[in-house]
């Protein structure tokens, strides 16, 4: 951290503003020789002339200094907004690299800022998720997150941990004494309610996980029961040919949207069905592998013939871990009314994808299905190494409450107690890698 860093910070093409961002010791002094003098006070932004490696003016425009310690890296930081040439910006980064400054790498500014503890690993990550949101919903939670929501609620967890472990091992210290200090009334409380607030954060921590990475719906079923209607209706698109002809549909088809908050991909698959058609057969092993990696599965139902042997079959082959909605379509011509129903132990709704009937039922049970909650107080955004660490917790302290309704086994509860306290703080970065950050920031953009 000896080094000035110097990057783009705004997004690549033209526009009416571009930022050119250096953060480090000598970010004053590099600053100084590309504006040709002296720098404003802090915080005061300025008019100046912009000078590139040669010193020939290039441009006019802002010139804005952080002082070290109120910055958003903690060190000196200043920023220089240009009009937003893609070959005017180049040139200035140019030329602060030829005054000293190295190129940062992606995620550099904001590893600086953890490393100086600005912010904990948790924030640092929902910096670049707030960056990527793609909902109302997806923004509002990653600034949540980047507001320490997440990390309190974390934090909370580790200080309960703590105060287990020290019960724990106090009473391991005081082992020779007549008085039995694991079987306190208290402790059994304190470790049921560690654990239920340990569930309640994971299955926020999931919601988080669904608004920033959303899941994958496909669509499945035999030929002709509805499925690319379905995918139109849902995604208020024309994006799949609708055709009476069986097999029109032969290979994926992706539409992206926001189911109420839920970034969500729906795949139009193949009709399921035995085939000698060489072409057909491969849309249908492609069916069989988007419902494999898919989360939910919405199969179709023809709801004039109702579910025949040969739909019962498919059911049985779904995946066993993939949730499944039937959707009992075409009740226009059946006559039944839209609607929830039961079917063999199945979620099922009866709907009309055509005129758009039960609908907003099928969008409601989707989100159900999948435990999301819409417009949920306290959302925030989480990634899939934040639930996996979750995950370990509840494994350990499950085990160490296990152990502890052992008689003499209280020394592996203690040790599953230090493995779930340390499993919090790999959230946070209070444990963790170089190994780890380098995945963190590596995906971060080069500007922040």
């Amino acid at each position: 951290m000896s080094d000035t860093l110097a990057a783009i910070a705004t997004a690549a093409g033209r526009g009416a503003v571009g930022i050119l961002r250096l953060s480090g010791p000598a970010a004053y002094e590099i600053a100084s020789r590309l504006c040709g003098g002296s720098l404003p006070e802090p915080r005061r932004a300025a008019l100046r002339t912009f000078r590139d490696a040669d010193d020939s003016p290039c441009d006019r425009g802002l010139v804005l200094c952080f002082e070290a310690g109120a910055s958003y890296t903690d060190e000196r930081m200043v920023e220089l907004h240009a009009h937003g040439s893609p070959a005017l910006l180049d040139l200035l980064l140019q030329a602060a690299c030829a005054h000293g400054a190295r190129l940062a790498r992606p995620g550099e500014f904001t590893e600086r800022a953890f490393l100086a503890g600005r912010m904990d690993l948790a924030q640092a990550e929902a910096v670049a998720d707030l960056i990527d949101a793609g909902s109302r919903a997806a923004v509002l939670a990653a600034h949540r997150s980047l507001e320490g929501e997440f990390s309190r609620q974390v934090q909370d967890l580790a200080i309960r941990m703590l105060d287990l472990r020290v019960f724990v091992e106090g009473a391991l210290d005081f082992s020779d004494e007549d008085i039995d200090w694991l079987s306190d009334a208290q402790l059994a409380r304190n470790l049921a309610e560690a654990q239920m607030r340990l569930r309640d954060v994971l299955d926020q921590a999931r919601q988080g996980r669904r608004l920033r990475d959303g899941m994958v719906v496909a669509i499945a079923g035999r030929p002709n029961v509805g499925k690319s209607t379905l995918l139109n209706a849902l995604s208020r698109t024309d994006a799949a040919i609708v055709s009476p002809t069986p097999g029109t549909t032969r290979d994926l088809l992706r539409e992206h949207l926001d189911l109420d908050g839920l970034p969500l991909t729906l795949v139009d698959t193949a009709g399921l069905r035995p085939t000698d058609d060489a072409i057909e057969g491969e849309g249908i092993r492609r069916a069989w592998q988007a419902l494999s990696r898919a989360e939910l599965a919405l199969f179709v139902v023809d709801d004039t013939t109702g579910p025949t042997d040969e739909d019962r079959e498919l059911i049985t082959r779904l995946p066993d871990e993939v949730e499944r909605v039937l959707v009992f379509n075409k009740c226009d011509l059946s006559g039944a009314s839209a609607g929830a129903i039961e079917f063999e132990g199945h979620p099922a709704l009866r709907i009309c994808a055509r005129e758009g009937a039960g609908l907003d039922a099928l969008r409601a049970m989707i989100r159900a299905r999948v435990g999301f909650e819409q417009n949920r107080e306290g959302a925030f955004t989480a990634r899939a190494r934040h639930l996996d660490a979750l995950r370990v917790a509840q494994r350990h302290l499950d085990a160490a409450r296990a152990a502890l309704a052992t008689a003499g086994t209280a020394e592996i509860a203690a040790e599953e107690l230090r493995l779930a306290h340390r499993a919090l703080g790999q959230i946070t970065g209070e444990v963790t890698s170089e190994d780890l950050l380098g995945a963190v920031f590596s995906r971060f953009c080069i500007g922040k």
